[in-house]
């Protein structure tokens, strides 16, 4: 037995004082008193319809079309009875293309009564993208806004010489058919609005009775992945998924506790638009407004203003737009309270200028990954501007998250690392890619996220980077986000995008392509005088680029390496091996 002395016991005090003093590990679950649902798609549009009948549940303003809880329920019934006249069947894959709009919001809740599954492409997608959507995933229908059509023919030329619902191309085996949201009938395919009018009884009663039979886990929703580095990956999420995060994305921004109107003018083909928009504003009788066909920041300043919104959604490059817009006199958003921003936090002046112009006393942020569901943090209704601000939100209700270096191995709270995710929220699997879903786990069904993190001991994250965003200068590892954040506190910057070309001395070099707000004469030598002494020199760009704008995809994100490349080519930069995490 061990002599015990006065130097021993104050050795025992020091490691268990330095045990109870170090930081938590990087790993949180977050409990909930609401279960999770155990209901589908179809099963929602019922419900809302019996507990919000007559309240407005669509208004769409480029279009005139208002329409309650209960019509929708009836229009979404006639549809999907009408697709399953046309030859469709449950289980078959059917495709949705085009803009927000009353059509597709019907469309993509009829494919959930019907049992299909929804697959939602992006408007901007050309002749050879959309073929290999509808090729990855077997599609048997496309349901296309008329201004898609001479991609479609394009597409499939058999279209125009083919009966309605036997369309036969060897360059889209599987596409049987063609519905058109809009306009005159086309040749060899069908009408939105003549399938919802010729509907049968026999096939509206097929719709009612398989609402039982179809299960909370069957495939509901195929989302394609951003396709930056490779081909897109189509990320299947099950009914169970989707109907349960937009549950709790709506409950935690207290669409629950009264009748709010959202002004949605992210797009609907996305899973922030569809799953935390359309199906959240379902769970809880939220009125769905859509301004425009596409982003357009004088229409959804008409629409906050006219429909008297209390929310809008969108992302921090809109906000900088809708700020940026000159035409606020005579224009009054007392209704608006919370602005709600996806992926990253809005910057602390925007907020101010959000504040200043809208009154918009909340500024709520949403985190997550379409193969996430897509929420894993949201802001809360008490959050702090501390919280509001320098976080992207506490952990989802029934989630499970996880910071790890790597060796995997979770890192102490406060330490960067990639994100991990586990719980209901998690995808299903990629579509016929068993390789990539298979890569998309590690052990024990965490599913990586790719992302940069650190968790906070009050459950909140911060969102660093990307893991293939992350620049290795002479090996410093360099955020562009922490950059970003700085440059956009000058006075004179709207926005700001941070990314790494090659170097031959140093691996990577930084550059910043800077858009100003109107009238600025602010100069790159100035931008680099403002950086210094609040980062390190080696964090400010030695490229600084001034542009009128910068380049978006569909759903309002910056194309960066469009931009990249543009960069290299302007400075003859040629590729050299970068070496990453």
């Amino acid at each position: 037995m061990p002599v015990v002395t006065k130097r021993n016991i104050y050795h025992a005090l020091a490691v268990c004082y330095r045990q109870l003093s170090a930081p938590p590990p990087s790993y949180w679950h977050q409990p909930s008193a609401d279960p999770l649902l155990a209901i589908t798609v179809g099963q929602l549009v019922d419900s809302a319809a019996d507990r919000f009948g007559s309240r407005e549940a669509l208004v769409s303003c480029h279009q005139g079309v208002r329409l309650t809880f209960s019509e929708v329920k009836r229009r979404v019934d006639r549809l999907a009875a009408g697709l399953l006249d046309a030859g469709l069947r449950r289980g078959d894959r059917l495709a949705l293309w085009g803009g927000n709009s009353a059509e597709w919001y019907l469309a993509a809740l009829a494919a959930g009564r019907a049992g299909m599954v929804l697959v939602c492409a992006n408007p901007a997608y050309e002749v050879a993208e959309f073929r290999y959507c509808l090729n990855k995933v077997g599609a048997r229908g496309v349901v296309a806004a008329e201004a898609c059509y001479p991609k479609v023919e394009r597409m499939a030329p058999q279209l125009s010489y083919s009966p309605p619902g036997d369309l036969q191309c060897a360059d889209v085996p599987d596409l049987a058919t063609v519905v058109f949201m809009e306009g005159e009938r086309k040749r060899g395919a069908f009408q939105l609005r003549e399938l919802m009018d010729s509907a049968t009884r026999g096939s509206l009663g097929v719709i009612t009775n398989q609402q039982l039979s179809i299960q909370p886990d069957d495939g509901c929703n195929i989302l394609f992945t951003s396709g930056t580095t490779a081909k897109p990956k189509a990320a299947i999420l099950t009914h169970h998924n989707i109907i349960n995060n937009s549950y709790f994305v709506g409950k935690r921004m207290q669409f629950d506790e009264k009748h709010h109107r959202i002004c949605l003018q992210v797009p609907l083909f996305h899973c922030y638009g569809f799953c935390s928009g359309v199906l959240a504003a379902l769970h809880h009788g939220a009125t769905v407004v859509l301004p425009s066909l596409y982003f357009n920041p004088k229409a959804s300043l008409d629409a906050i203003e006219k429909e008297k919104c209390t929310v809008v959604y969108g992302t921090p490059t809109m906000y900088v737009d809708l700020v940026a817009e000159r035409d606020f006199e005579d224009r009054r958003f007392e209704t608006l309270e919370t602005a709600v921003s996806s992926g990253s936090p809005i910057s602390h002046p925007l907020f101010l200028e959000l504040q200043r112009k809208f009154g918009v006393r909340k500024v709520g942020s949403l985190y997550g990954l379409t193969e996430t569901s897509p929420v894993v943090f949201q802001s809360q209704p008490t959050d702090s501007e501390d919280q509001m601000l320098n976080t992207v939100g506490a952990v989802s209700q029934h989630v499970e998250v996880k910071v790890v270096d790597e060796q995997r191995k979770v890192v102490p709270m406060g330490t960067v690392g990639e994100l991990c995710v586990r719980g209901y929220v998690t995808v299903a699997r990629y579509w016929s890619d068993e390789e990539s879903t298979r890569r998309l786990y590690y052990r024990e069904r965490w599913l990586r996220t790719g992302d940069l993190f650190i968790m906070r001991e009050d459950g909140y994250g911060k969102l660093v980077g990307h893991l293939r965003d992350r620049i290795i200068r002479d090996c410093e590892n360099i955020f562009p986000k922490e950059i970003q954040e700085l440059l956009e506190t000058h006075p004179d910057i709207l926005e700001t995008q941070v990314f790494g070309v090659p170097h031959e001395r140093w691996g990577e070099q930084i550059c910043a392509c800077i858009r100003l707000k109107r009238g600025s004469t602010l100069t790159s030598d100035a931008v680099r005088e403002f950086a210094s002494g609040k980062i390190s020199d080696f964090k400010i760009p030695s490229i600084i680029e001034i542009v009128d704008e910068l380049p978006r995809n569909p759903s309002g994100k910056i194309q960066t390496l469009q931009l990249r490349e543009a960069v290299m080519e302007k400075y003859g930069i040629k590729d050299v091996a970068i070496y990453g995490w």
